[in-house]
């Protein structure tokens, strides 16, 4: 199984601001529907308040602390550790971490692939960040620029890695 990070990050690593994606891109939204389709999605508690329903097309695996916490379309699980053992026993070929910066921070070590949104955009009023990756650890693998258009009002860069070897 391959476990993936999905993300948009700004030009100063900002991914969230007060529980909402700092900016409206659409062709972002478009390139993690092509990626995410037909994929389970692996979230936070607080990124699906943020979404505010399940993503259809995709198994919506919500991670969260707070036992009662139930919803229809879901699946629930109580620890980083359980929803991968889920996910393992599903034999599922790929996995995508959607966010947030917790649950970044919490699996980035265990994670295989990232698809890195670089937006070209500094944020000031950031209140969610992406941890800072040690690109020794990660191999580009493609890239993509995006100029800004009339629907995207600013540059993106579509980037894709994967784990290094370590000889």
């Amino acid at each position: 199984m391959t476990l993936s990070i999905i993300v948009a990050i700004s030009a100063n690593n900002v991914i969230g601001t007060y529980n909402q994606l700092p900016w409206h891109l659409p062709a972002d939204l478009q390139y993690f529907k092509s990626l995410t389709v037909d994929h389970p999605i692996l979230m936070g508690r607080k990124t699906y308040e943020s979404i505010g329903r399940p993503l259809p097309k995709r198994t919506n695996i919500v991670i969260t602390k707070d036992q009662s916490f139930h919803h229809d379309g879901l699946e629930i699980k109580h620890s980083i550790n359980e929803a991968i053992d889920f996910c393992k026993a599903k034999k599922y070929d790929e996995v995508f971490i959607i966010g947030g910066d917790t649950i970044y921070s919490q699996t980035i070590h265990l994670t295989d692939k990232l698809y890195i949104t670089r937006v070209d955009i500094h944020i000031e009023n950031g209140t969610a960040f992406f941890p800072v990756i040690d690109m020794n650890q990660w191999k580009l693998i493609s890239s993509e620029e995006r100029k800004s258009d009339e629907k995207n009002h600013v540059d993106m860069t579509f980037e894709v890695y994967e784990k290094a070897s370590i000889h």
